[in-house]
């Protein structure tokens, strides 16, 4: 896997390309070994206004109990973590990082959920029962406490089209109907994602006094992507299991083979499959979406002989179903990870309609949403920082082919084009902190370690 590197650089710590499976486990080993600093937690759920409504945002922060013991980088200033969850997750997917990147090593790690996901009416934050109920109403989001979205605001549909069914089986999908609540919410909160992030680093991380890494499991990988121009104290992406963002996504879900090597970015998109999710659609994820990993990463690991014990692979989805159906497990982001432009113009219309907004306003607001899937390549932008990606042996949607062929070139056109690293582990699967044999943690400790080590090694500092 070729990996891109600035001219003019000087020496840095540097990943190996690949970590054996024993490599791995004597990471983990070494990390969960190292003396634990006593952690304090506590979570922080402040509201905002963006676009005219309000926004409950729920973060949780992880950080050594005795902050002498605070961990500092080459530049002097604390390490911070900003977490961003997976597209079924709060932040409760990203605790056991959490706790590793506090309790080893002495950051502080500020674990966001998406907008909407956080379960404000139990302060446990586990949502009951399961995402589609017997009477035929669905899981939807609480943007705001004391909101709650009826289900007179929305049609339910079922998605039996054959392109979504190879990937996803039966997509069960809530589709918001005009001038409701929900219609509104699901116009707006891209926006809201956005303010929250900024707030969040402004709240825990004061800009004299800390410098960010981000990291974004999976969908959040798109919006730790785009953030790291928003916020100047922002340092690096830290990405295991990731996506990148929306542009390049696009462009990486849509490339074949058989299209040949990838540089003409143009043609590819036009000759490809293309998502057109809309914007006020609300994808309910049930326990298909876990089953479309356990396949391949059985596949992976086991070769065609998984398929004759596939009762016993069924019982270990619906098993992992019944614990993870307590997470939000629904979805909107697609707009914005697959670069959806048409669905993304619409949402800005209904802001407008709403807020009242002339034509330029308009504009300006469809522009700014655009703007979550590209980098900022105007006059003056803040460059992309350095990125180091964290890849598990078995996972379905981050080959070393997407990378070489699609993600890494992509990066390189921009300019300055960013420091970028890539390395895969042969261990683990999409769901990075899922336990297996030899690794309780699952990865998280191989990437909390491997993630210290680029900091302190000048990775993301160089020049200093």
């Amino acid at each position: 896997m070729s990996q891109r590197e600035p001219a003019g650089s000087t020496s840095f710590w540097e990943p190996k390309p690949t970590y054996s499976a024993a490599d791995v486990i004597e990471m983990d080993r070494q990390t969960r070994g190292m003396p634990d600093i006593e952690i304090a937690e506590r979570e922080d759920v402040f509201r905002i206004r963006t676009l005219g409504l309000d926004w409950d945002i729920g973060v949780y922060v992880t950080e050594p109990a005795d902050q002498s013991l605070a961990a500092r980088g080459p530049d002097g200033k604390k390490i911070g973590f900003l977490l961003l969850h997976g597209g079924d997750g709060d932040f409760k997917s990203c605790s056991t990082l959490a706790r590793l990147i506090a309790g080893k090593f002495g950051s502080r790690a500020v674990s966001m959920t998406f907008p909407g996901r956080l379960y404000l009416n139990d302060p446990a934050r586990d949502w009951p029962s399961d995402t589609i109920r017997a009477d035929g109403s669905v899981r939807t989001p609480i943007w705001l406490a004391g909101e709650t979205i009826e289900r007179d605001e929305y049609d339910v549909i079922i998605d039996e089209t054959h392109m979504n069914r190879l990937r996803y089986g039966r997509r069960t999908l809530a589709r918001a109907k005009p001038g409701t609540t929900f219609w509104h919410r699901m116009a707006a909160w891209p926006a809201a994602f956005e303010d929250g992030m900024i707030e969040a680093c402004r709240r825990h991380f004061p800009e004299d006094e800390f410098s960010i890494f981000t990291h974004g499991h999976s969908t959040g990988g798109a919006f730790s992507a785009y953030i790291v121009q928003r916020v100047p104290n922002i340092a690096g992406q830290t990405e295991i299991e990731t996506a990148p963002l929306g542009y390049i996504n696009e462009v990486k879900h849509d490339w074949s083979g058989a299209l040949g090597k990838i540089g003409d970015y143009d043609r590819v998109k036009k000759e490809a499959a293309r998502r057109t999710d809309p914007f006020n659609e609300l994808y309910i994820r049930t326990w298909r979406d876990l089953a479309r990993y356990f396949g391949p990463e059985a596949l992976g690991k086991e070769g065609p002989t998984a398929l004759m014990r596939l009762p016993w692979l069924m019982e270990e989805v619906l098993d992992a179903w019944g614990k993870d159906r307590a997470r939000p497990s629904f979805k909107a982001e697609y707009t914005i990870t697959h670069n959806i432009v048409a669905s993304l113009d619409a949402a800005a219309r209904a802001v407008a309609e709403r807020m009242g907004m002339d034509d330029a306003q308009t504009h300006a607001l469809a522009q700014r949403f655009r703007g979550y899937c590209h980098y900022d390549t105007r006059p003056g932008a803040k460059p992309v920082t350095p990125i180091l990606y964290v890849n598990s042996g078995y996972s379905r949607d981050n080959s070393p082919e997407a990378f070489s062929e699609i993600i890494l070139p992509m990066l390189a056109q921009l300019n300055p084009a960013p420091r970028v690293r890539v390395t895969q582990l042969q261990a683990g699967t999409h769901i990075y902190y899922r336990p297996e044999p030899d690794l309780p943690l699952g990865l998280a400790p191989t990437a909390a370690k491997l993630w210290h080590d680029a900091i302190h090694g000048g990775f993301f500092h160089t020049g200093l």
